[in-house]
């Protein structure tokens, strides 16, 4: 074959894989072992994101505008539900999708990772896959974040020694699951309550905006991360510790900006305490 002839199928080869890589590596998709956080998309509003997640078949359970320019859109649909119905693993039965006039963006949490982070040995990638196709489907066009995580070290994943896992949850109450149900509900913060099972209930916390400011210091970008969501199973209320949550959320954080916001970890746990006071 000439050198030229040859020269052209390489071109040609080259140019058509180039266009095919969107459509075999669709956004948080696992690439290289790792998996995004999030999935980030072109700005729209909040009426035109809500739209595009009921026609792709998922549920709006709730919303949080955290300011202005920055709304949390909480969803979910069957298959997370049904995945998160299992003892402490409620937090999987849903995603977040944050519009963000601040930085002209919106940002879907991705199931893959989150769910893989969330339902430990109960994870269903399968399932989680479905979820993000879904998810895809809706918003065509989404990219992955600089945020990610190697896909294997998210079950066990904490920010470094010492620092909390999963599991090391936090209690923040006690007492009979509908009794703990309705004292937070009529506290004014629960921006939604998704029944999962029986006695098994997510809430989402609306923090206060003095406690919310910690976003201007790490990141508004993955402001997603609130409201704030509690478990209440069977006599007990959960929250992840703050320290595991806000490290998860925020893949990229430093030390030092984490030290930045020292106190808040507290901040939260006792607002979310305070749910049921």
């Amino acid at each position: 074959m000439p050198h030229t002839v040859f020269k052209k199928v390489i071109v040609t080869f080259l140019t058509l894989i180039t266009l095919m890589l969107p459509s075999l590596f669709a956004a948080g998709d696992i690439t290289g072992g790792k998996v995004s956080a999030y999935l980030k998309g072109a700005y729209e509003d909040v009426a035109s994101a809500e739209s595009k997640l009921k026609n792709a078949g998922f549920e709006i359970v709730g919303k949080d505008t955290i300011t202005p320019e920055l709304t949390s859109v909480v969803f979910t649909c069957p298959s997370l539900k049904k995945m998160a119905n299992k003892p402490k693993r409620g937090f999987g039965a849903v995603m977040r999708l944050l519009v963000n006039k601040k930085d002209n963006e919106i940002a879907v949490t991705n199931p893959l990772y989150f769910e893989k982070a969330y339902l430990q040995k109960d994870f269903d990638e399968a399932s989680a896959k479905k979820v993000l196709s879904k998810i895809n489907s809706a918003f065509p066009a989404l990219h992955d974040s600089k945020d990610n995580m190697k896909y294997k070290n998210l079950a066990k994943y904490h920010f470094m020694f010492g620092m909390p896992y999963y599991e090391d949850m936090d209690k923040v109450a006690k007492g009979t699951h509908d009794a703990l149900v309705q004292k937070a509900q009529s506290s004014g913060k629960v921006v939604f309550t998704l029944p999962l099972g029986e006695e098994r209930t997510l809430l989402g916390c609306k923090l206060s905006d003095k406690t919310a400011k910690f976003l201007n210091k790490i990141g508004t970008k993955n402001a997603a991360v609130l409201p704030y969501a509690v478990l209440v199973e069977g006599d007990t209320a959960y929250m992840l510790a703050p320290k595991y949550y806000l490290a998860l959320s925020y893949p990229q954080l430093k030390m030092t900006q984490f030290m930045k916001i020292a106190n808040v970890p507290g901040k939260i746990k006792k607002e979310c305490e305070n749910l049921f006071k």
